[in-house]
């Protein structure tokens, strides 16, 4: 054999070595490459952040009953000043409002330790911060970061929202006023990050939360790893306890995570209005991973909505569900501009209400005195892999105000009471292999045994 050929030969092994990787490697819906950011995931090591502010020797005092919200922003403030460092809650519960971190700081949460939020909403101040899909003066949280590059949370210990007193109170309100919004029983959240990157939130418990429990607003390469989050369904139902709320990010990577919420697992926001699209204050989600995550109860595992402009790039995958109301749902808000694209659900096992649930959502609806939006439209969803039993399979509407087209259903294995499989004829260009929907006179439901009840009225 010549060296010429030998020389081709090798070339040709090569060019089909690369086209096989290229094929295998994992990719993002749209077909463009998932970043090695995703699969780069380490602990942080608090070691690496800078010196090191135990609150206990630092002027606060380990007392649960008392009021250190000034104290605890004083360690914060005192570690800026000189450089950026680790504030250290130990072993302990202390009692706090909102804290706002600056650049350079971090917190870590030893095994025991707890921030409890005040349930008295005159401890926190007014601010101007995003809710809702607004930039609105509202509350803030009680862990704030804005503007930060780096920031992290660590740690065994738990971010506690002390909402009883809250839930009652909005239910009070509600069965007062069935018209009032959530945002007129005023209530803070438990963690709130904006306009900030390269975050990473791990290992903590954050529970209880009054309002939305984290959110995450123009923030990008954010990490969520091993977090559990929590709030409860009874004794007293926690309103609007969304677990993780993504507002206008990119790349965005939420995994091995625990979620049981009274409200959204995870919901997909950036704003809403006849005008959102054209507000620099909203925005699309892009690149956003959610994976080997196990979900209790919640209202929604995924919803896009109800405040959602643009969704592009999703993947939920290889996940477990126990006890959800809806795996998927697609919020379709008539008075707001909206496109949801390059979904894909993948690998998904256990038991919801329903499957697939797509609908418009008038809740507040308000055109603000503007025209009607143009359609709103869902396309180029992809859901494959699933073994499920439910209630009802599909809950898919059709709508004049909206546009289902080229989804793909690949590899059903689902039991239902209700297969509703004549809802499938309202998605246009909608391909389907391997799809096996049993319907099944009774179903065995398997909930999750994790503790997801304590309203921690403690």
């Amino acid at each position: 054999m010549t060296f010429q050929n030998i020389s081709k030969l090798f070339l040709t092994f090569s060019l089909l070595f690369s086209f096989s990787g290229l094929k295998s490697q994992d990719r993002f819906p749209d077909g463009t490459a998932i970043p090695k950011w995703f699969k780069e995931n380490k602990p942080t090591d608090i070691n690496k952040l800078g010196k090191k502010y135990i609150l206990t020797e630092n002027g606060v005092k380990n007392d649960s009953t008392v009021l250190q919200t000034k104290q605890l922003q004083a360690v914060i403030d005192l570690a800026a000043k000189n450089g950026g460092g680790v504030v250290i809650v130990p072993k302990g519960t202390f009692l706090i409002s909102s804290l706002f971190f600056k650049q350079g700081t971090h917190l870590y949460l030893e095994s025991g330790a707890k921030l409890k939020g005040s349930d008295d909403i005159n401890d926190f101040p007014v601010v101007t911060t995003r809710m809702e899909g607004q930039t609105v003066k509202y509350f803030p949280a009680l862990i704030n970061a804005d503007g930060l590059d780096g920031f992290t949370i660590s740690g065994k210990g738990t971010l506690d929202g002390n909402g009883l007193r809250f839930w009652k109170s909005f239910w009070k309100r509600r069965e007062w006023n069935p018209k009032c919004t959530n945002m007129d029983e005023m209530r803070p959240r438990i963690i709130y990050v904006s306009n900030s990157k390269n975050v990473q939130i791990e290992d903590i418990t954050v529970k209880n939360s009054p309002f939305w429990s984290t959110h995450y607003y123009k923030s990008h390469f954010v990490k969520l790893l091993n977090l559990t989050i929590l709030a409860p369904k009874e004794p007293v139902k926690a309103p609007s306890t969304d677990a993780i709320d993504i507002d206008a990010c990119s790349n965005f990577l939420v995994k091995n995570c625990y979620m049981s919420v009274n409200d959204d697992a995870i919901a997909l926001k950036g704003g809403k209005g006849p005008k959102a699209d054209v507000d620099s204050n909203n925005g699309e989600n892009r690149n956003i991973i959610i994976e080997n995550n196990t979900f209790g109860f919640c209202h929604s595992v995924l919803t896009c909505g109800s405040e959602s402009i643009h969704n592009y790039n999703v993947i939920l995958r290889n996940s477990t569900v126990k006890d959800a109301s809806r795996l998927l749902h697609l919020k379709m808000r008539p008075d707001t501009p909206q496109h949801y694209e390059y979904l894909t659900v993948d690998n998904i096992k256990g038991n919801v209400k329903t499957f697939i649930y797509v609908k418009g959502w008038n809740q507040f609806f308000d055109l603000k005195g503007e025209a009607r939006p143009k359609k709103g439209l869902a396309n180029n969803i992809t859901v494959k892999n699933i073994d499920l039993s439910c209630e009802t399979a599909f809950s898919i509407e059709k709508s004049d105000l909206f546009d289902l087209k080229d989804f793909t259903f690949e590899n059903f294995k689902v039991k239902a009471l209700k297969p509703e499989m004549e809802n499938l004829n309202n998605i246009q260009n909608l391909k389907q292999k391997n799809i096996k929907v049993e319907q099944v006179a009774s179903l065995t439901q398997s909930y999750d045994k994790k503790d997801d009840s304590d309203i921690a009225a403690k």
